[in-house]
């Protein structure tokens, strides 16, 4: 329930969709009501539950949108500048502007919303991820030197409302987020279903392998949270010397699996800044 005592975010969200979804539910009622947003998509049904919540909806950046002190792109990397210049008419000295696009710079949405010379310096860009639909996502910021620490403190609050926070310094920095933890979920999404099959290759039913494999991963990531030992000492504890779990990481040795890993998050920084030479 909303702090009677706090003011309400004014918030606009450009780009009505999944991400933004998750941001709204975590803070209308808490951090602000539903009149208090306005979401703005050029797709109308994406708009329909945004509505449902007293949530002030429109197909195009208006008027309205000066009137919010909040302002959260959350559209494709391939749209974002024709977005932001589209909104730009209507930005304020006081507006902060938050960026959940992949792969494009701060400093670039700073200078399409400012002047020749005269870039405009309330930018601060994040990347959450898609755990943030349960309220169980962290999220990478990072923010222009400009940017001061009020502005961070609501930038802070408004991603903590889905999950963790940590602030990187630049944004290379939020590509390796973007690398890391924005894309990891598949990554984990990719070896749960690997394991489920697995399960059932040897003879469980699907049922039992699915609950068995999600069991394992959640508490295996739960112990690593908790225990001040590293991974690999919590792996080793797990094997034993001509044991079960030996035959099963010599296989996985034998493919080279964490040097695979690691190329798949040098992969995806890389795309990141493939969007921001292409887009921006």
């Amino acid at each position: 329930m909303m702090n009677p005592h706090e003011t309400p975010f004014k918030l606009a969200f450009i780009g009505a969709g999944n991400m933004a979804s998750a941001l709204a539910a975590g803070l209308i009622g808490k951090r602000c009501g539903g009149p208090d947003v306005l979401a703005i998509d050029i797709h109308p049904p994406a708009l329909q539950s945004w509505a449902q919540q007293g949530v002030h909806t429109a197909t195009e950046p208006g008027p309205a949108l000066a009137g919010q002190r909040i302002w959260v792109f959350a559209v494709k990397p391939q749209v974002m500048k024709e977005t932001v210049l589209a909104c730009k008419p209507y930005l304020q000295d006081d507006t902060l502007v938050i960026s959940v696009a992949a792969g494009i710079p701060a400093t670039a949405i700073s200078e399409w919303l400012g002047q020749p010379g005269a870039p405009f310096t309330r930018v601060i860009r994040c990347m959450p991820n898609t755990p943030a639909f349960i309220g169980c996502g962290i999220t990478g910021l990072m923010a222009l030197d400009q940017v001061d620490e009020a502005d961070k403190a609501i930038a802070k609050q408004l991603l903590g409302s889905v999950g963790e926070v940590i602030w990187v310094q630049d944004d290379a920095a939020i590509d390796a987020v973007t690398a890391l933890s924005g894309s990891g979920p598949a990554y984990v999404f990719l070896f749960l279903e690997a394991l489920i099959q697995g399960g059932i290759q040897q003879g469980l039913s699907p049922e039992q392998s699915r609950q068995l494999a999600l069991a394992t991963l959640n508490g295996a990531t739960q112990l690593a949270t908790l225990s001040p030992e590293p991974p690999s000492v919590l792996r080793e504890r797990v094997t034993s010397k001509g044991g079960t779990t030996a035959a099963a990481l010599n296989v996985l040795g034998q493919g080279d699996f964490p040097a695979l890993v690691q190329k798949a998050v040098a992969a995806a920084r890389e795309r990141a800044a493939e969007l921001a030479r292409e887009f921006s």
